[in-house]
């Protein structure tokens, strides 16, 4: 028996008893595991503030006319809309945890091609809460339009089982730094599909990604974005565990800006 270490109890048998430094110091422990915790629930729960055109004016330059507002329809979403009558409607499913705001400089770059976006606001900024969100927002803003989902990360994936059921309303699907779930086939589909790359993405293995055009249609086009990083496709920060970028985010955006427009340009018409 170590002394100070255990004592004999009311019924004869021994327990742990720590000295007093040693308490302290494991009080101090339990302390900061316990707030660690908390703070990852309270990061997940409560979410940073909505902020519609905070940092959102695109590599292109900002288009005349544009608005972006935050309205409701089946849930908070933002609406962002050309000066004209808009040919291309976007559904945008964001990023796992990421404010919706972060993809916002898209929206008004193609804003300037008449392309409308409209980017909901998820619970916990998760995806997975709201798979069919698109639906009352393509009700309400399809009708005439070329309809195209786009999703990012975890939003890419989810936009991608959206897909899978809905083909007959969508006129295109674009998926960045995403892949479809390994149970989510597209493949028998005659649906249009960009899967966007970021050479250095190290959040969604590029491995994967190239696998995924497995269940995507045999059409699917595969363009990597050279030197970046899977943070880039939005604006909100440096990601843990993300590779390292070898070109400015504003390059990136160009080049992703690029591939998008391209790729909308060559959609069937209504």
């Amino acid at each position: 028996m170590l002394w100070g270490m255990t004592r004999l109890t009311a019924r004869g048998r021994t327990r742990l008893a720590l000295p007093p430094r040693a308490r302290f110091w494991l009080g101090v422990i339990l302390a900061l595991v316990l707030g660690y915790l908390i703070a990852l629930g309270q990061s997940a729960v409560v979410r940073p503030p909505l902020v519609i055109g905070q940092d959102a004016v695109p590599p292109s330059g900002q288009a005349q006319g544009v608005t972006s507002t935050l309205e409701n329809e089946g849930g908070a979403f933002i609406n962002i809309k050309p000066s004209g009558e808009a040919k291309t409607l976007l559904v945008y499913y964001p990023g796992g945890l990421v404010r919706p705001q972060a993809y916002e400089w898209l929206g008004r770059a193609l804003a300037a091609d008449g392309v409308q976006t409209v980017i909901p606001v998820f619970p916990l900024d998760l995806a997975v809460t709201g798979i069919n969100r698109a639906d009352a927002l393509i009700k309400k803003f399809g009708a005439g339009k070329t309809v195209v989902i786009v999703g990012h990360s975890l939003g890419g994936a989810m936009a991608a089982q959206y897909a899978k059921g809905h083909t007959d309303q969508l006129g295109g699907m674009i998926l960045m730094g995403a892949y479809p779930a390994g149970n989510v086939s597209l493949k028998d589909t005659s649906l249009p599909v960009l899967s966007l790359l970021a050479e250095n993405d190290r959040v969604a293995d590029p491995a994967n990604v190239r696998d995924g055009l497995n269940r995507l249609p045999a059409s699917a086009q595969l363009t990597v974005i050279p030197g970046s990083v899977h943070s880039f496709f939005g604006r909100y920060g440096p990601q843990k565990g993300d590779g390292l970028p070898t070109v400015t985010h504003a390059a990136a955006e160009a080049e992703i800006l690029s591939a998008v427009r391209a790729f909308l340009a060559k959609l069937p018409t209504p």
